[in-house]
């Protein structure tokens, strides 16, 4: 790949938690921000190019263990056993080619594109991936936590009998979600990030087909994925500028603003000078976003515009 990328993609949450903190309320700094980590924006993806048989090393998957009394387990799998699985050769402990290990490595999707620490006995491998991701922040200002009650259909056997009432009731939860928040993750995209691994001989580098498996995931893993906690989650917006690979672009997100307007929401992107002042650098731009809900003001010079759902322009 001959290009840098930079570029945002958004986030849209309705009656859903995108990414929660231990109290399972919505992420948020210090000063009272809502934001979504990076781990929220890959991990769907993952998990989509796992269900489309790619091998995904950096994702959570279970065994079953046998313990010395017999019992049955169920347990996640260990980095080490991961890896043995995705690859099924030998016991990496046992492994001294370090050279198969990092073959294997940029073979799985996920660490070619956002690198991997990779700290085992006599394989101790770190890669910086060619894709970052930053921190996605809630730039919708009248975002509420709803903490909703939920009734269990079962009783909790914990409960003595004297506590009478609540020993025969069935048990409470909660479930909290934002009501409407909308998140914008930075990101770029530096394809010689592998150029050392290249002089290797252990991968090809950053192609335009991995940058193409990205793109797609990118704009539809959210929507796809579907928890319970998630079903309100949907990409909606994702810019994608491609650059000379000599030419550095700050954090396109802090130019994105995103503001009601009456039932649509209104996303302005305030970046028009800069890439007309860079337009000779640029070699593309393209806008996707949702345009059944969203309004987007067509004003960047030699600019895109696609429906992020058809792919189609608009």
């Amino acid at each position: 790949m001959k290009s840098r990328v930079y570029g945002v993609l958004g986030i849209v949450s309705r009656m859903s938690n995108w990414n929660a903190d231990f109290t399972g309320y919505p992420k948020t700094t210090s000063s009272g921000e809502v934001f979504g980590s990076d781990k929220a924006f890959k991990y769907p993806m993952k998990k989509m190019w796992d269900e489309q048989g790619k091998k995904v090393l950096y994702i959570k998957s279970m065994r079953l263990q046998e313990g010395k009394k017999g019992e049955v387990e169920l347990i996640p799998r260990s980095l080490k056993e991961r890896y043995e699985h995705i690859f099924q050769g030998e016991d990496l402990k046992n492994t001294k080619d370090s050279k198969k290990v990092l073959e294997n490595l940029f073979s799985a999707i996920d660490v070619k594109n956002f690198g991997a620490t990779f700290a085992e006995e006599g394989n101790n491998i770190s890669i910086t991936g060619a894709v970052q991701i930053g921190q996605g922040f809630n730039k919708y200002s009248d975002t509420n936590a709803d903490e909703q009650q939920i009734l269990s259909p079962f009783r909790d056997p914990k409960k003595k009998k004297e506590d009478d009432d609540e020993a025969k009731s069935s048990t409470l939860g909660t479930k909290i979600v934002s009501d409407e928040a909308h998140y914008f993750y930075p990101f770029t995209i530096n394809p010689q990030a592998y150029d050392g691994f290249k002089e290797l001989e252990v991968t090809e580098g950053y192609t335009e087909e991995d940058y193409k498996n990205f793109k797609e995931a990118s704009m539809v893993a959210a929507t796809s994925f579907s928890t319970n906690a998630k079903i309100g989650c949907e990409n909606e917006f994702a810019l994608f500028v491609e650059t000379d690979r000599d030419l550095y672009l700050p954090d396109l997100s802090q130019h994105v603003v995103f503001e009601k307007c009456d039932d649509k929401g209104n996303i302005i992107i305030k970046c028009k000078s800069l890439f007309k002042d860079l337009k000779e650098r640029i070699k593309s731009i393209e806008i996707y976003y949702n345009p059944y809900t969203t309004i987007i003001k067509k004003d960047i010079e030699n600019a895109k515009y696609f429906n992020i759902f058809t792919k189609e322009e608009v």
